[in-house]
């Protein structure tokens, strides 16, 4: 049965998929508006947000009425169970809940996601990532313990790494062999700041500091990261090679070669046409199958570009908790242990005694590393820059390390990262399963 037969039996025989959401920033509002639709087959019953007024917002703009406020998940089940949706303001409300089936993770925070995932498979309940900060930082441990504890864990389809990812799977599963994959991007700026990005932020009512990480390729990276530990695939130098192309098809003969075909690649097309969505390379020798493929118009070869010219995740969302509660199949998960991760990048020289404001902030920029190479130099990862302070200057551009920082003491999410390079890595990655502590740990 496929997911949409599945989804309109549930939605036929009055059991739809109970989704509970954290986060109601500007993509949760959207997530509910499309749900609120509603979805056949599933239902938003409950948002969790810190301030409940966001979350009141949501379920609005949602045309979702009669909601009620919780502070328990018993108190949740009960609403739940009556027809009622609920909003609260303590995420374990939601997570610890009976009457909810799956969590969907929309806060774009690392620490009090890890948390949530964390108490959602105590609960015995699968997780739906709408987070390239948590995933691409932590993802590989977190699939190990969700795999533990019986349950799926997911990035979703729609944000890139889902829809290259679907993508991949499809033309796999023809019998091609994909070689690159990556998204689509319009600008890389990685100077850019709150300051900057603040009047575009506000006229599409988001966060300064989430728009600064779109454009200083932080979130790319994170992306590309994502897709990278869910295929092996590697980077092909520091921050990628982002070719600039008219079209994206031109992609095909725009990575190395030896690359491709020796580790697999994640990259990025810039400026390329049509602008939005992620492709996937595929590569064929076969005289006759080459062709073929000339045929219906793909190209000479052997490098061939397929693509999806658009990534909505507030709308294939639905796509991905289908596959999880009805198949558990993720959309895209990590394969093994790291393949890649996010250094933290100074975006201006700084100074000792300075604070780090993290992810899309004045201070640093991440950029996308092969795991080995990021440890071997004891790099600091973007997701642990926050609330940093510098030990010593570094100069515009340098790739900041353990040593060079002081770090706060007591976070899940950085003991998370220390298991999590202990993992076993796919055959054939450049990441090894034995890799060296950083020098200078956050202390």
């Amino acid at each position: 049965m496929n997911v949409d037969t599945a989804l309109q039996e549930r939605e036929f025989t009055g059991r739809p998929i109970r989704v509970g959401m954290i986060g109601a920033g500007a993509t949760g509002r959207a997530i509910a508006l499309q749900l609120g639709t509603p979805v056949p087959g599933i239902r938003l019953v409950a948002i969790a947000n810190r301030t409940t007024a966001h979350a009141e917002r949501a379920f609005r703009e949602a045309g979702i009425t009669g909601w009620s406020r919780v502070t328990s998940a018993r108190e949740a089940e009960t609403k739940i169970s009556q027809g009622l949706p609920v909003l609260t303001d303590d995420p374990s409300a939601l997570t610890a809940c009976a009457a909810i089936d799956i969590i969907v993770e929309v806060t774009g925070t690392v620490e009090a996601a890890a948390r949530v995932a964390l108490d959602s498979f105590d609960h015995g309940k699968p997780v739906v990532l709408v987070n390239a900060e948590l995933d691409s930082f932590i993802g590989p441990i977190l699939k190990a313990k969700a795999d533990k504890a019986g349950v799926v864990i997911t990035h979703t389809d729609g944000d890139e790494p889902g829809v290259a990812m679907t993508l991949l799977r499809y033309l796999r599963s023809l019998g091609l062999r994909p070689v690159a994959a990556g998204n689509l991007k319009g600008m890389v700026d990685y100077y850019r700041n709150p300051d900057t990005q603040r009047v575009f932020a506000e006229r599409n009512d988001q966060n300064a500091r989430k728009v600064t990480s779109f454009a200083d390729s932080t979130k790319l990276s994170m992306e590309a990261t994502v897709l990278a530990n869910a295929t092996g695939f590697h980077a092909g130098r520091r921050g990628m090679y982002g070719p600039v192309c008219k079209e994206v098809r031109e992609m095909a003969n725009l990575l190395p070669v030896d690359q491709m075909l020796s580790t697999g690649l994640v990259d990025y097309a810039l400026g390329a046409a049509p602008y939005t969505g992620a492709f996937v390379i595929v590569h064929e020798e076969s005289p006759l199958k080459k062709v073929q493929l000339a045929y219906y118009k793909l190209g000479e070869g052997p490098f061939y570009v397929f693509y999806t010219p658009f990534h909505l995740p507030h709308i294939q969302l639905a796509s991905t908790i289908g596959r999880a509660v009805l198949f558990r199949d993720p959309t895209v998960a990590p394969i093994a242990g790291p393949v890649c991760e996010v250094v933290t990048v100074a975006k201006r020289d700084l100074k000792a005694g300075e604070l780090l404001d993290g992810i899309g902030g004045f201070c640093a920029y991440g950029l996308i590393d092969n795991a080995p190479t990021a440890r071997a130099m004891a790099a600091l990862p973007i997701a642990l820059s926050d609330g940093c302070a510098m030990r010593r200057d570094v100069s515009k551009d340098r790739v900041l390390t353990f040593d060079d920082v002081q770090g706060p003491t007591g976070r899940l999410a950085e003991a998370l990262w220390r298991e999590q390079n202990a993992l076993v890595t796919t055959p054939g990655s450049q990441s090894s399963s034995a890799q060296p502590e950083p020098a200078g740990r956050i202390s």
